[in-house]
């Protein structure tokens, strides 16, 4: 089941900031809902652990992160892929952008396509798909307000 995901944040921070925090791991680890560990394996990749409940399923994925098509400082993309077991796998990725809103904040807008499979994805697209809507929303705004407390 595939799923896009679109999105924006006002972000009170000005664009060097938060284009160094979205490549900084400590600061999205503390914003990935259900993170269990990052750890970067090379300059641009990553391994995760993650715990998630969709619906009835509570899941840890184990995967990796790639970042590319890299636009310092206004854009990359980031995909990921993980296996959660029995409970299926998840895998996509988001392309982020960045664009100067006056001098001291910036609008970061996504659009995060994702792709479920699976015993998860036997819950219906409904539930995983405000599932998947409330987990960027809260990556994106947990993100938002650690910038803005800088």
């Amino acid at each position: 089941m595939a799923l896009v995901i679109e999105g924006e944040e006002r972000i009170a921070a000005p664009l060097d900031t938060v284009w160094a925090a979205l490549n900084d791991i400590g600061i999205l680890k503390a914003c990935i809902p259900g993170c269990q560990s990052l750890e970067k394996s090379a300059d641009n990749e990553m391994t995760a652990t993650i715990v998630l409940k969709v619906g009835p399923i509570k899941a840890t994925f184990n995967g990796a992160v790639t970042l590319k098509n890299f636009n310092p400082p206004y854009s990359y993309t980031i995909e990921g892929e993980g296996k959660g077991g029995i409970a299926g796998f998840a895998k996509g990725g988001a392309d982020v952008t960045l664009t100067e809103d006056g001098s001291d904040a910036t609008v970061l807008r996504y659009t995060a396509k994702a792709d479920i499979g699976g015993k998860i994805a036997q819950l219906g697209n409904r539930l995983i798909a405000s599932t998947s809507k409330k987990l960027a929303g809260e990556f994106f705004s947990t993100f938002r307000d650690k910038l803005s407390n800088v």
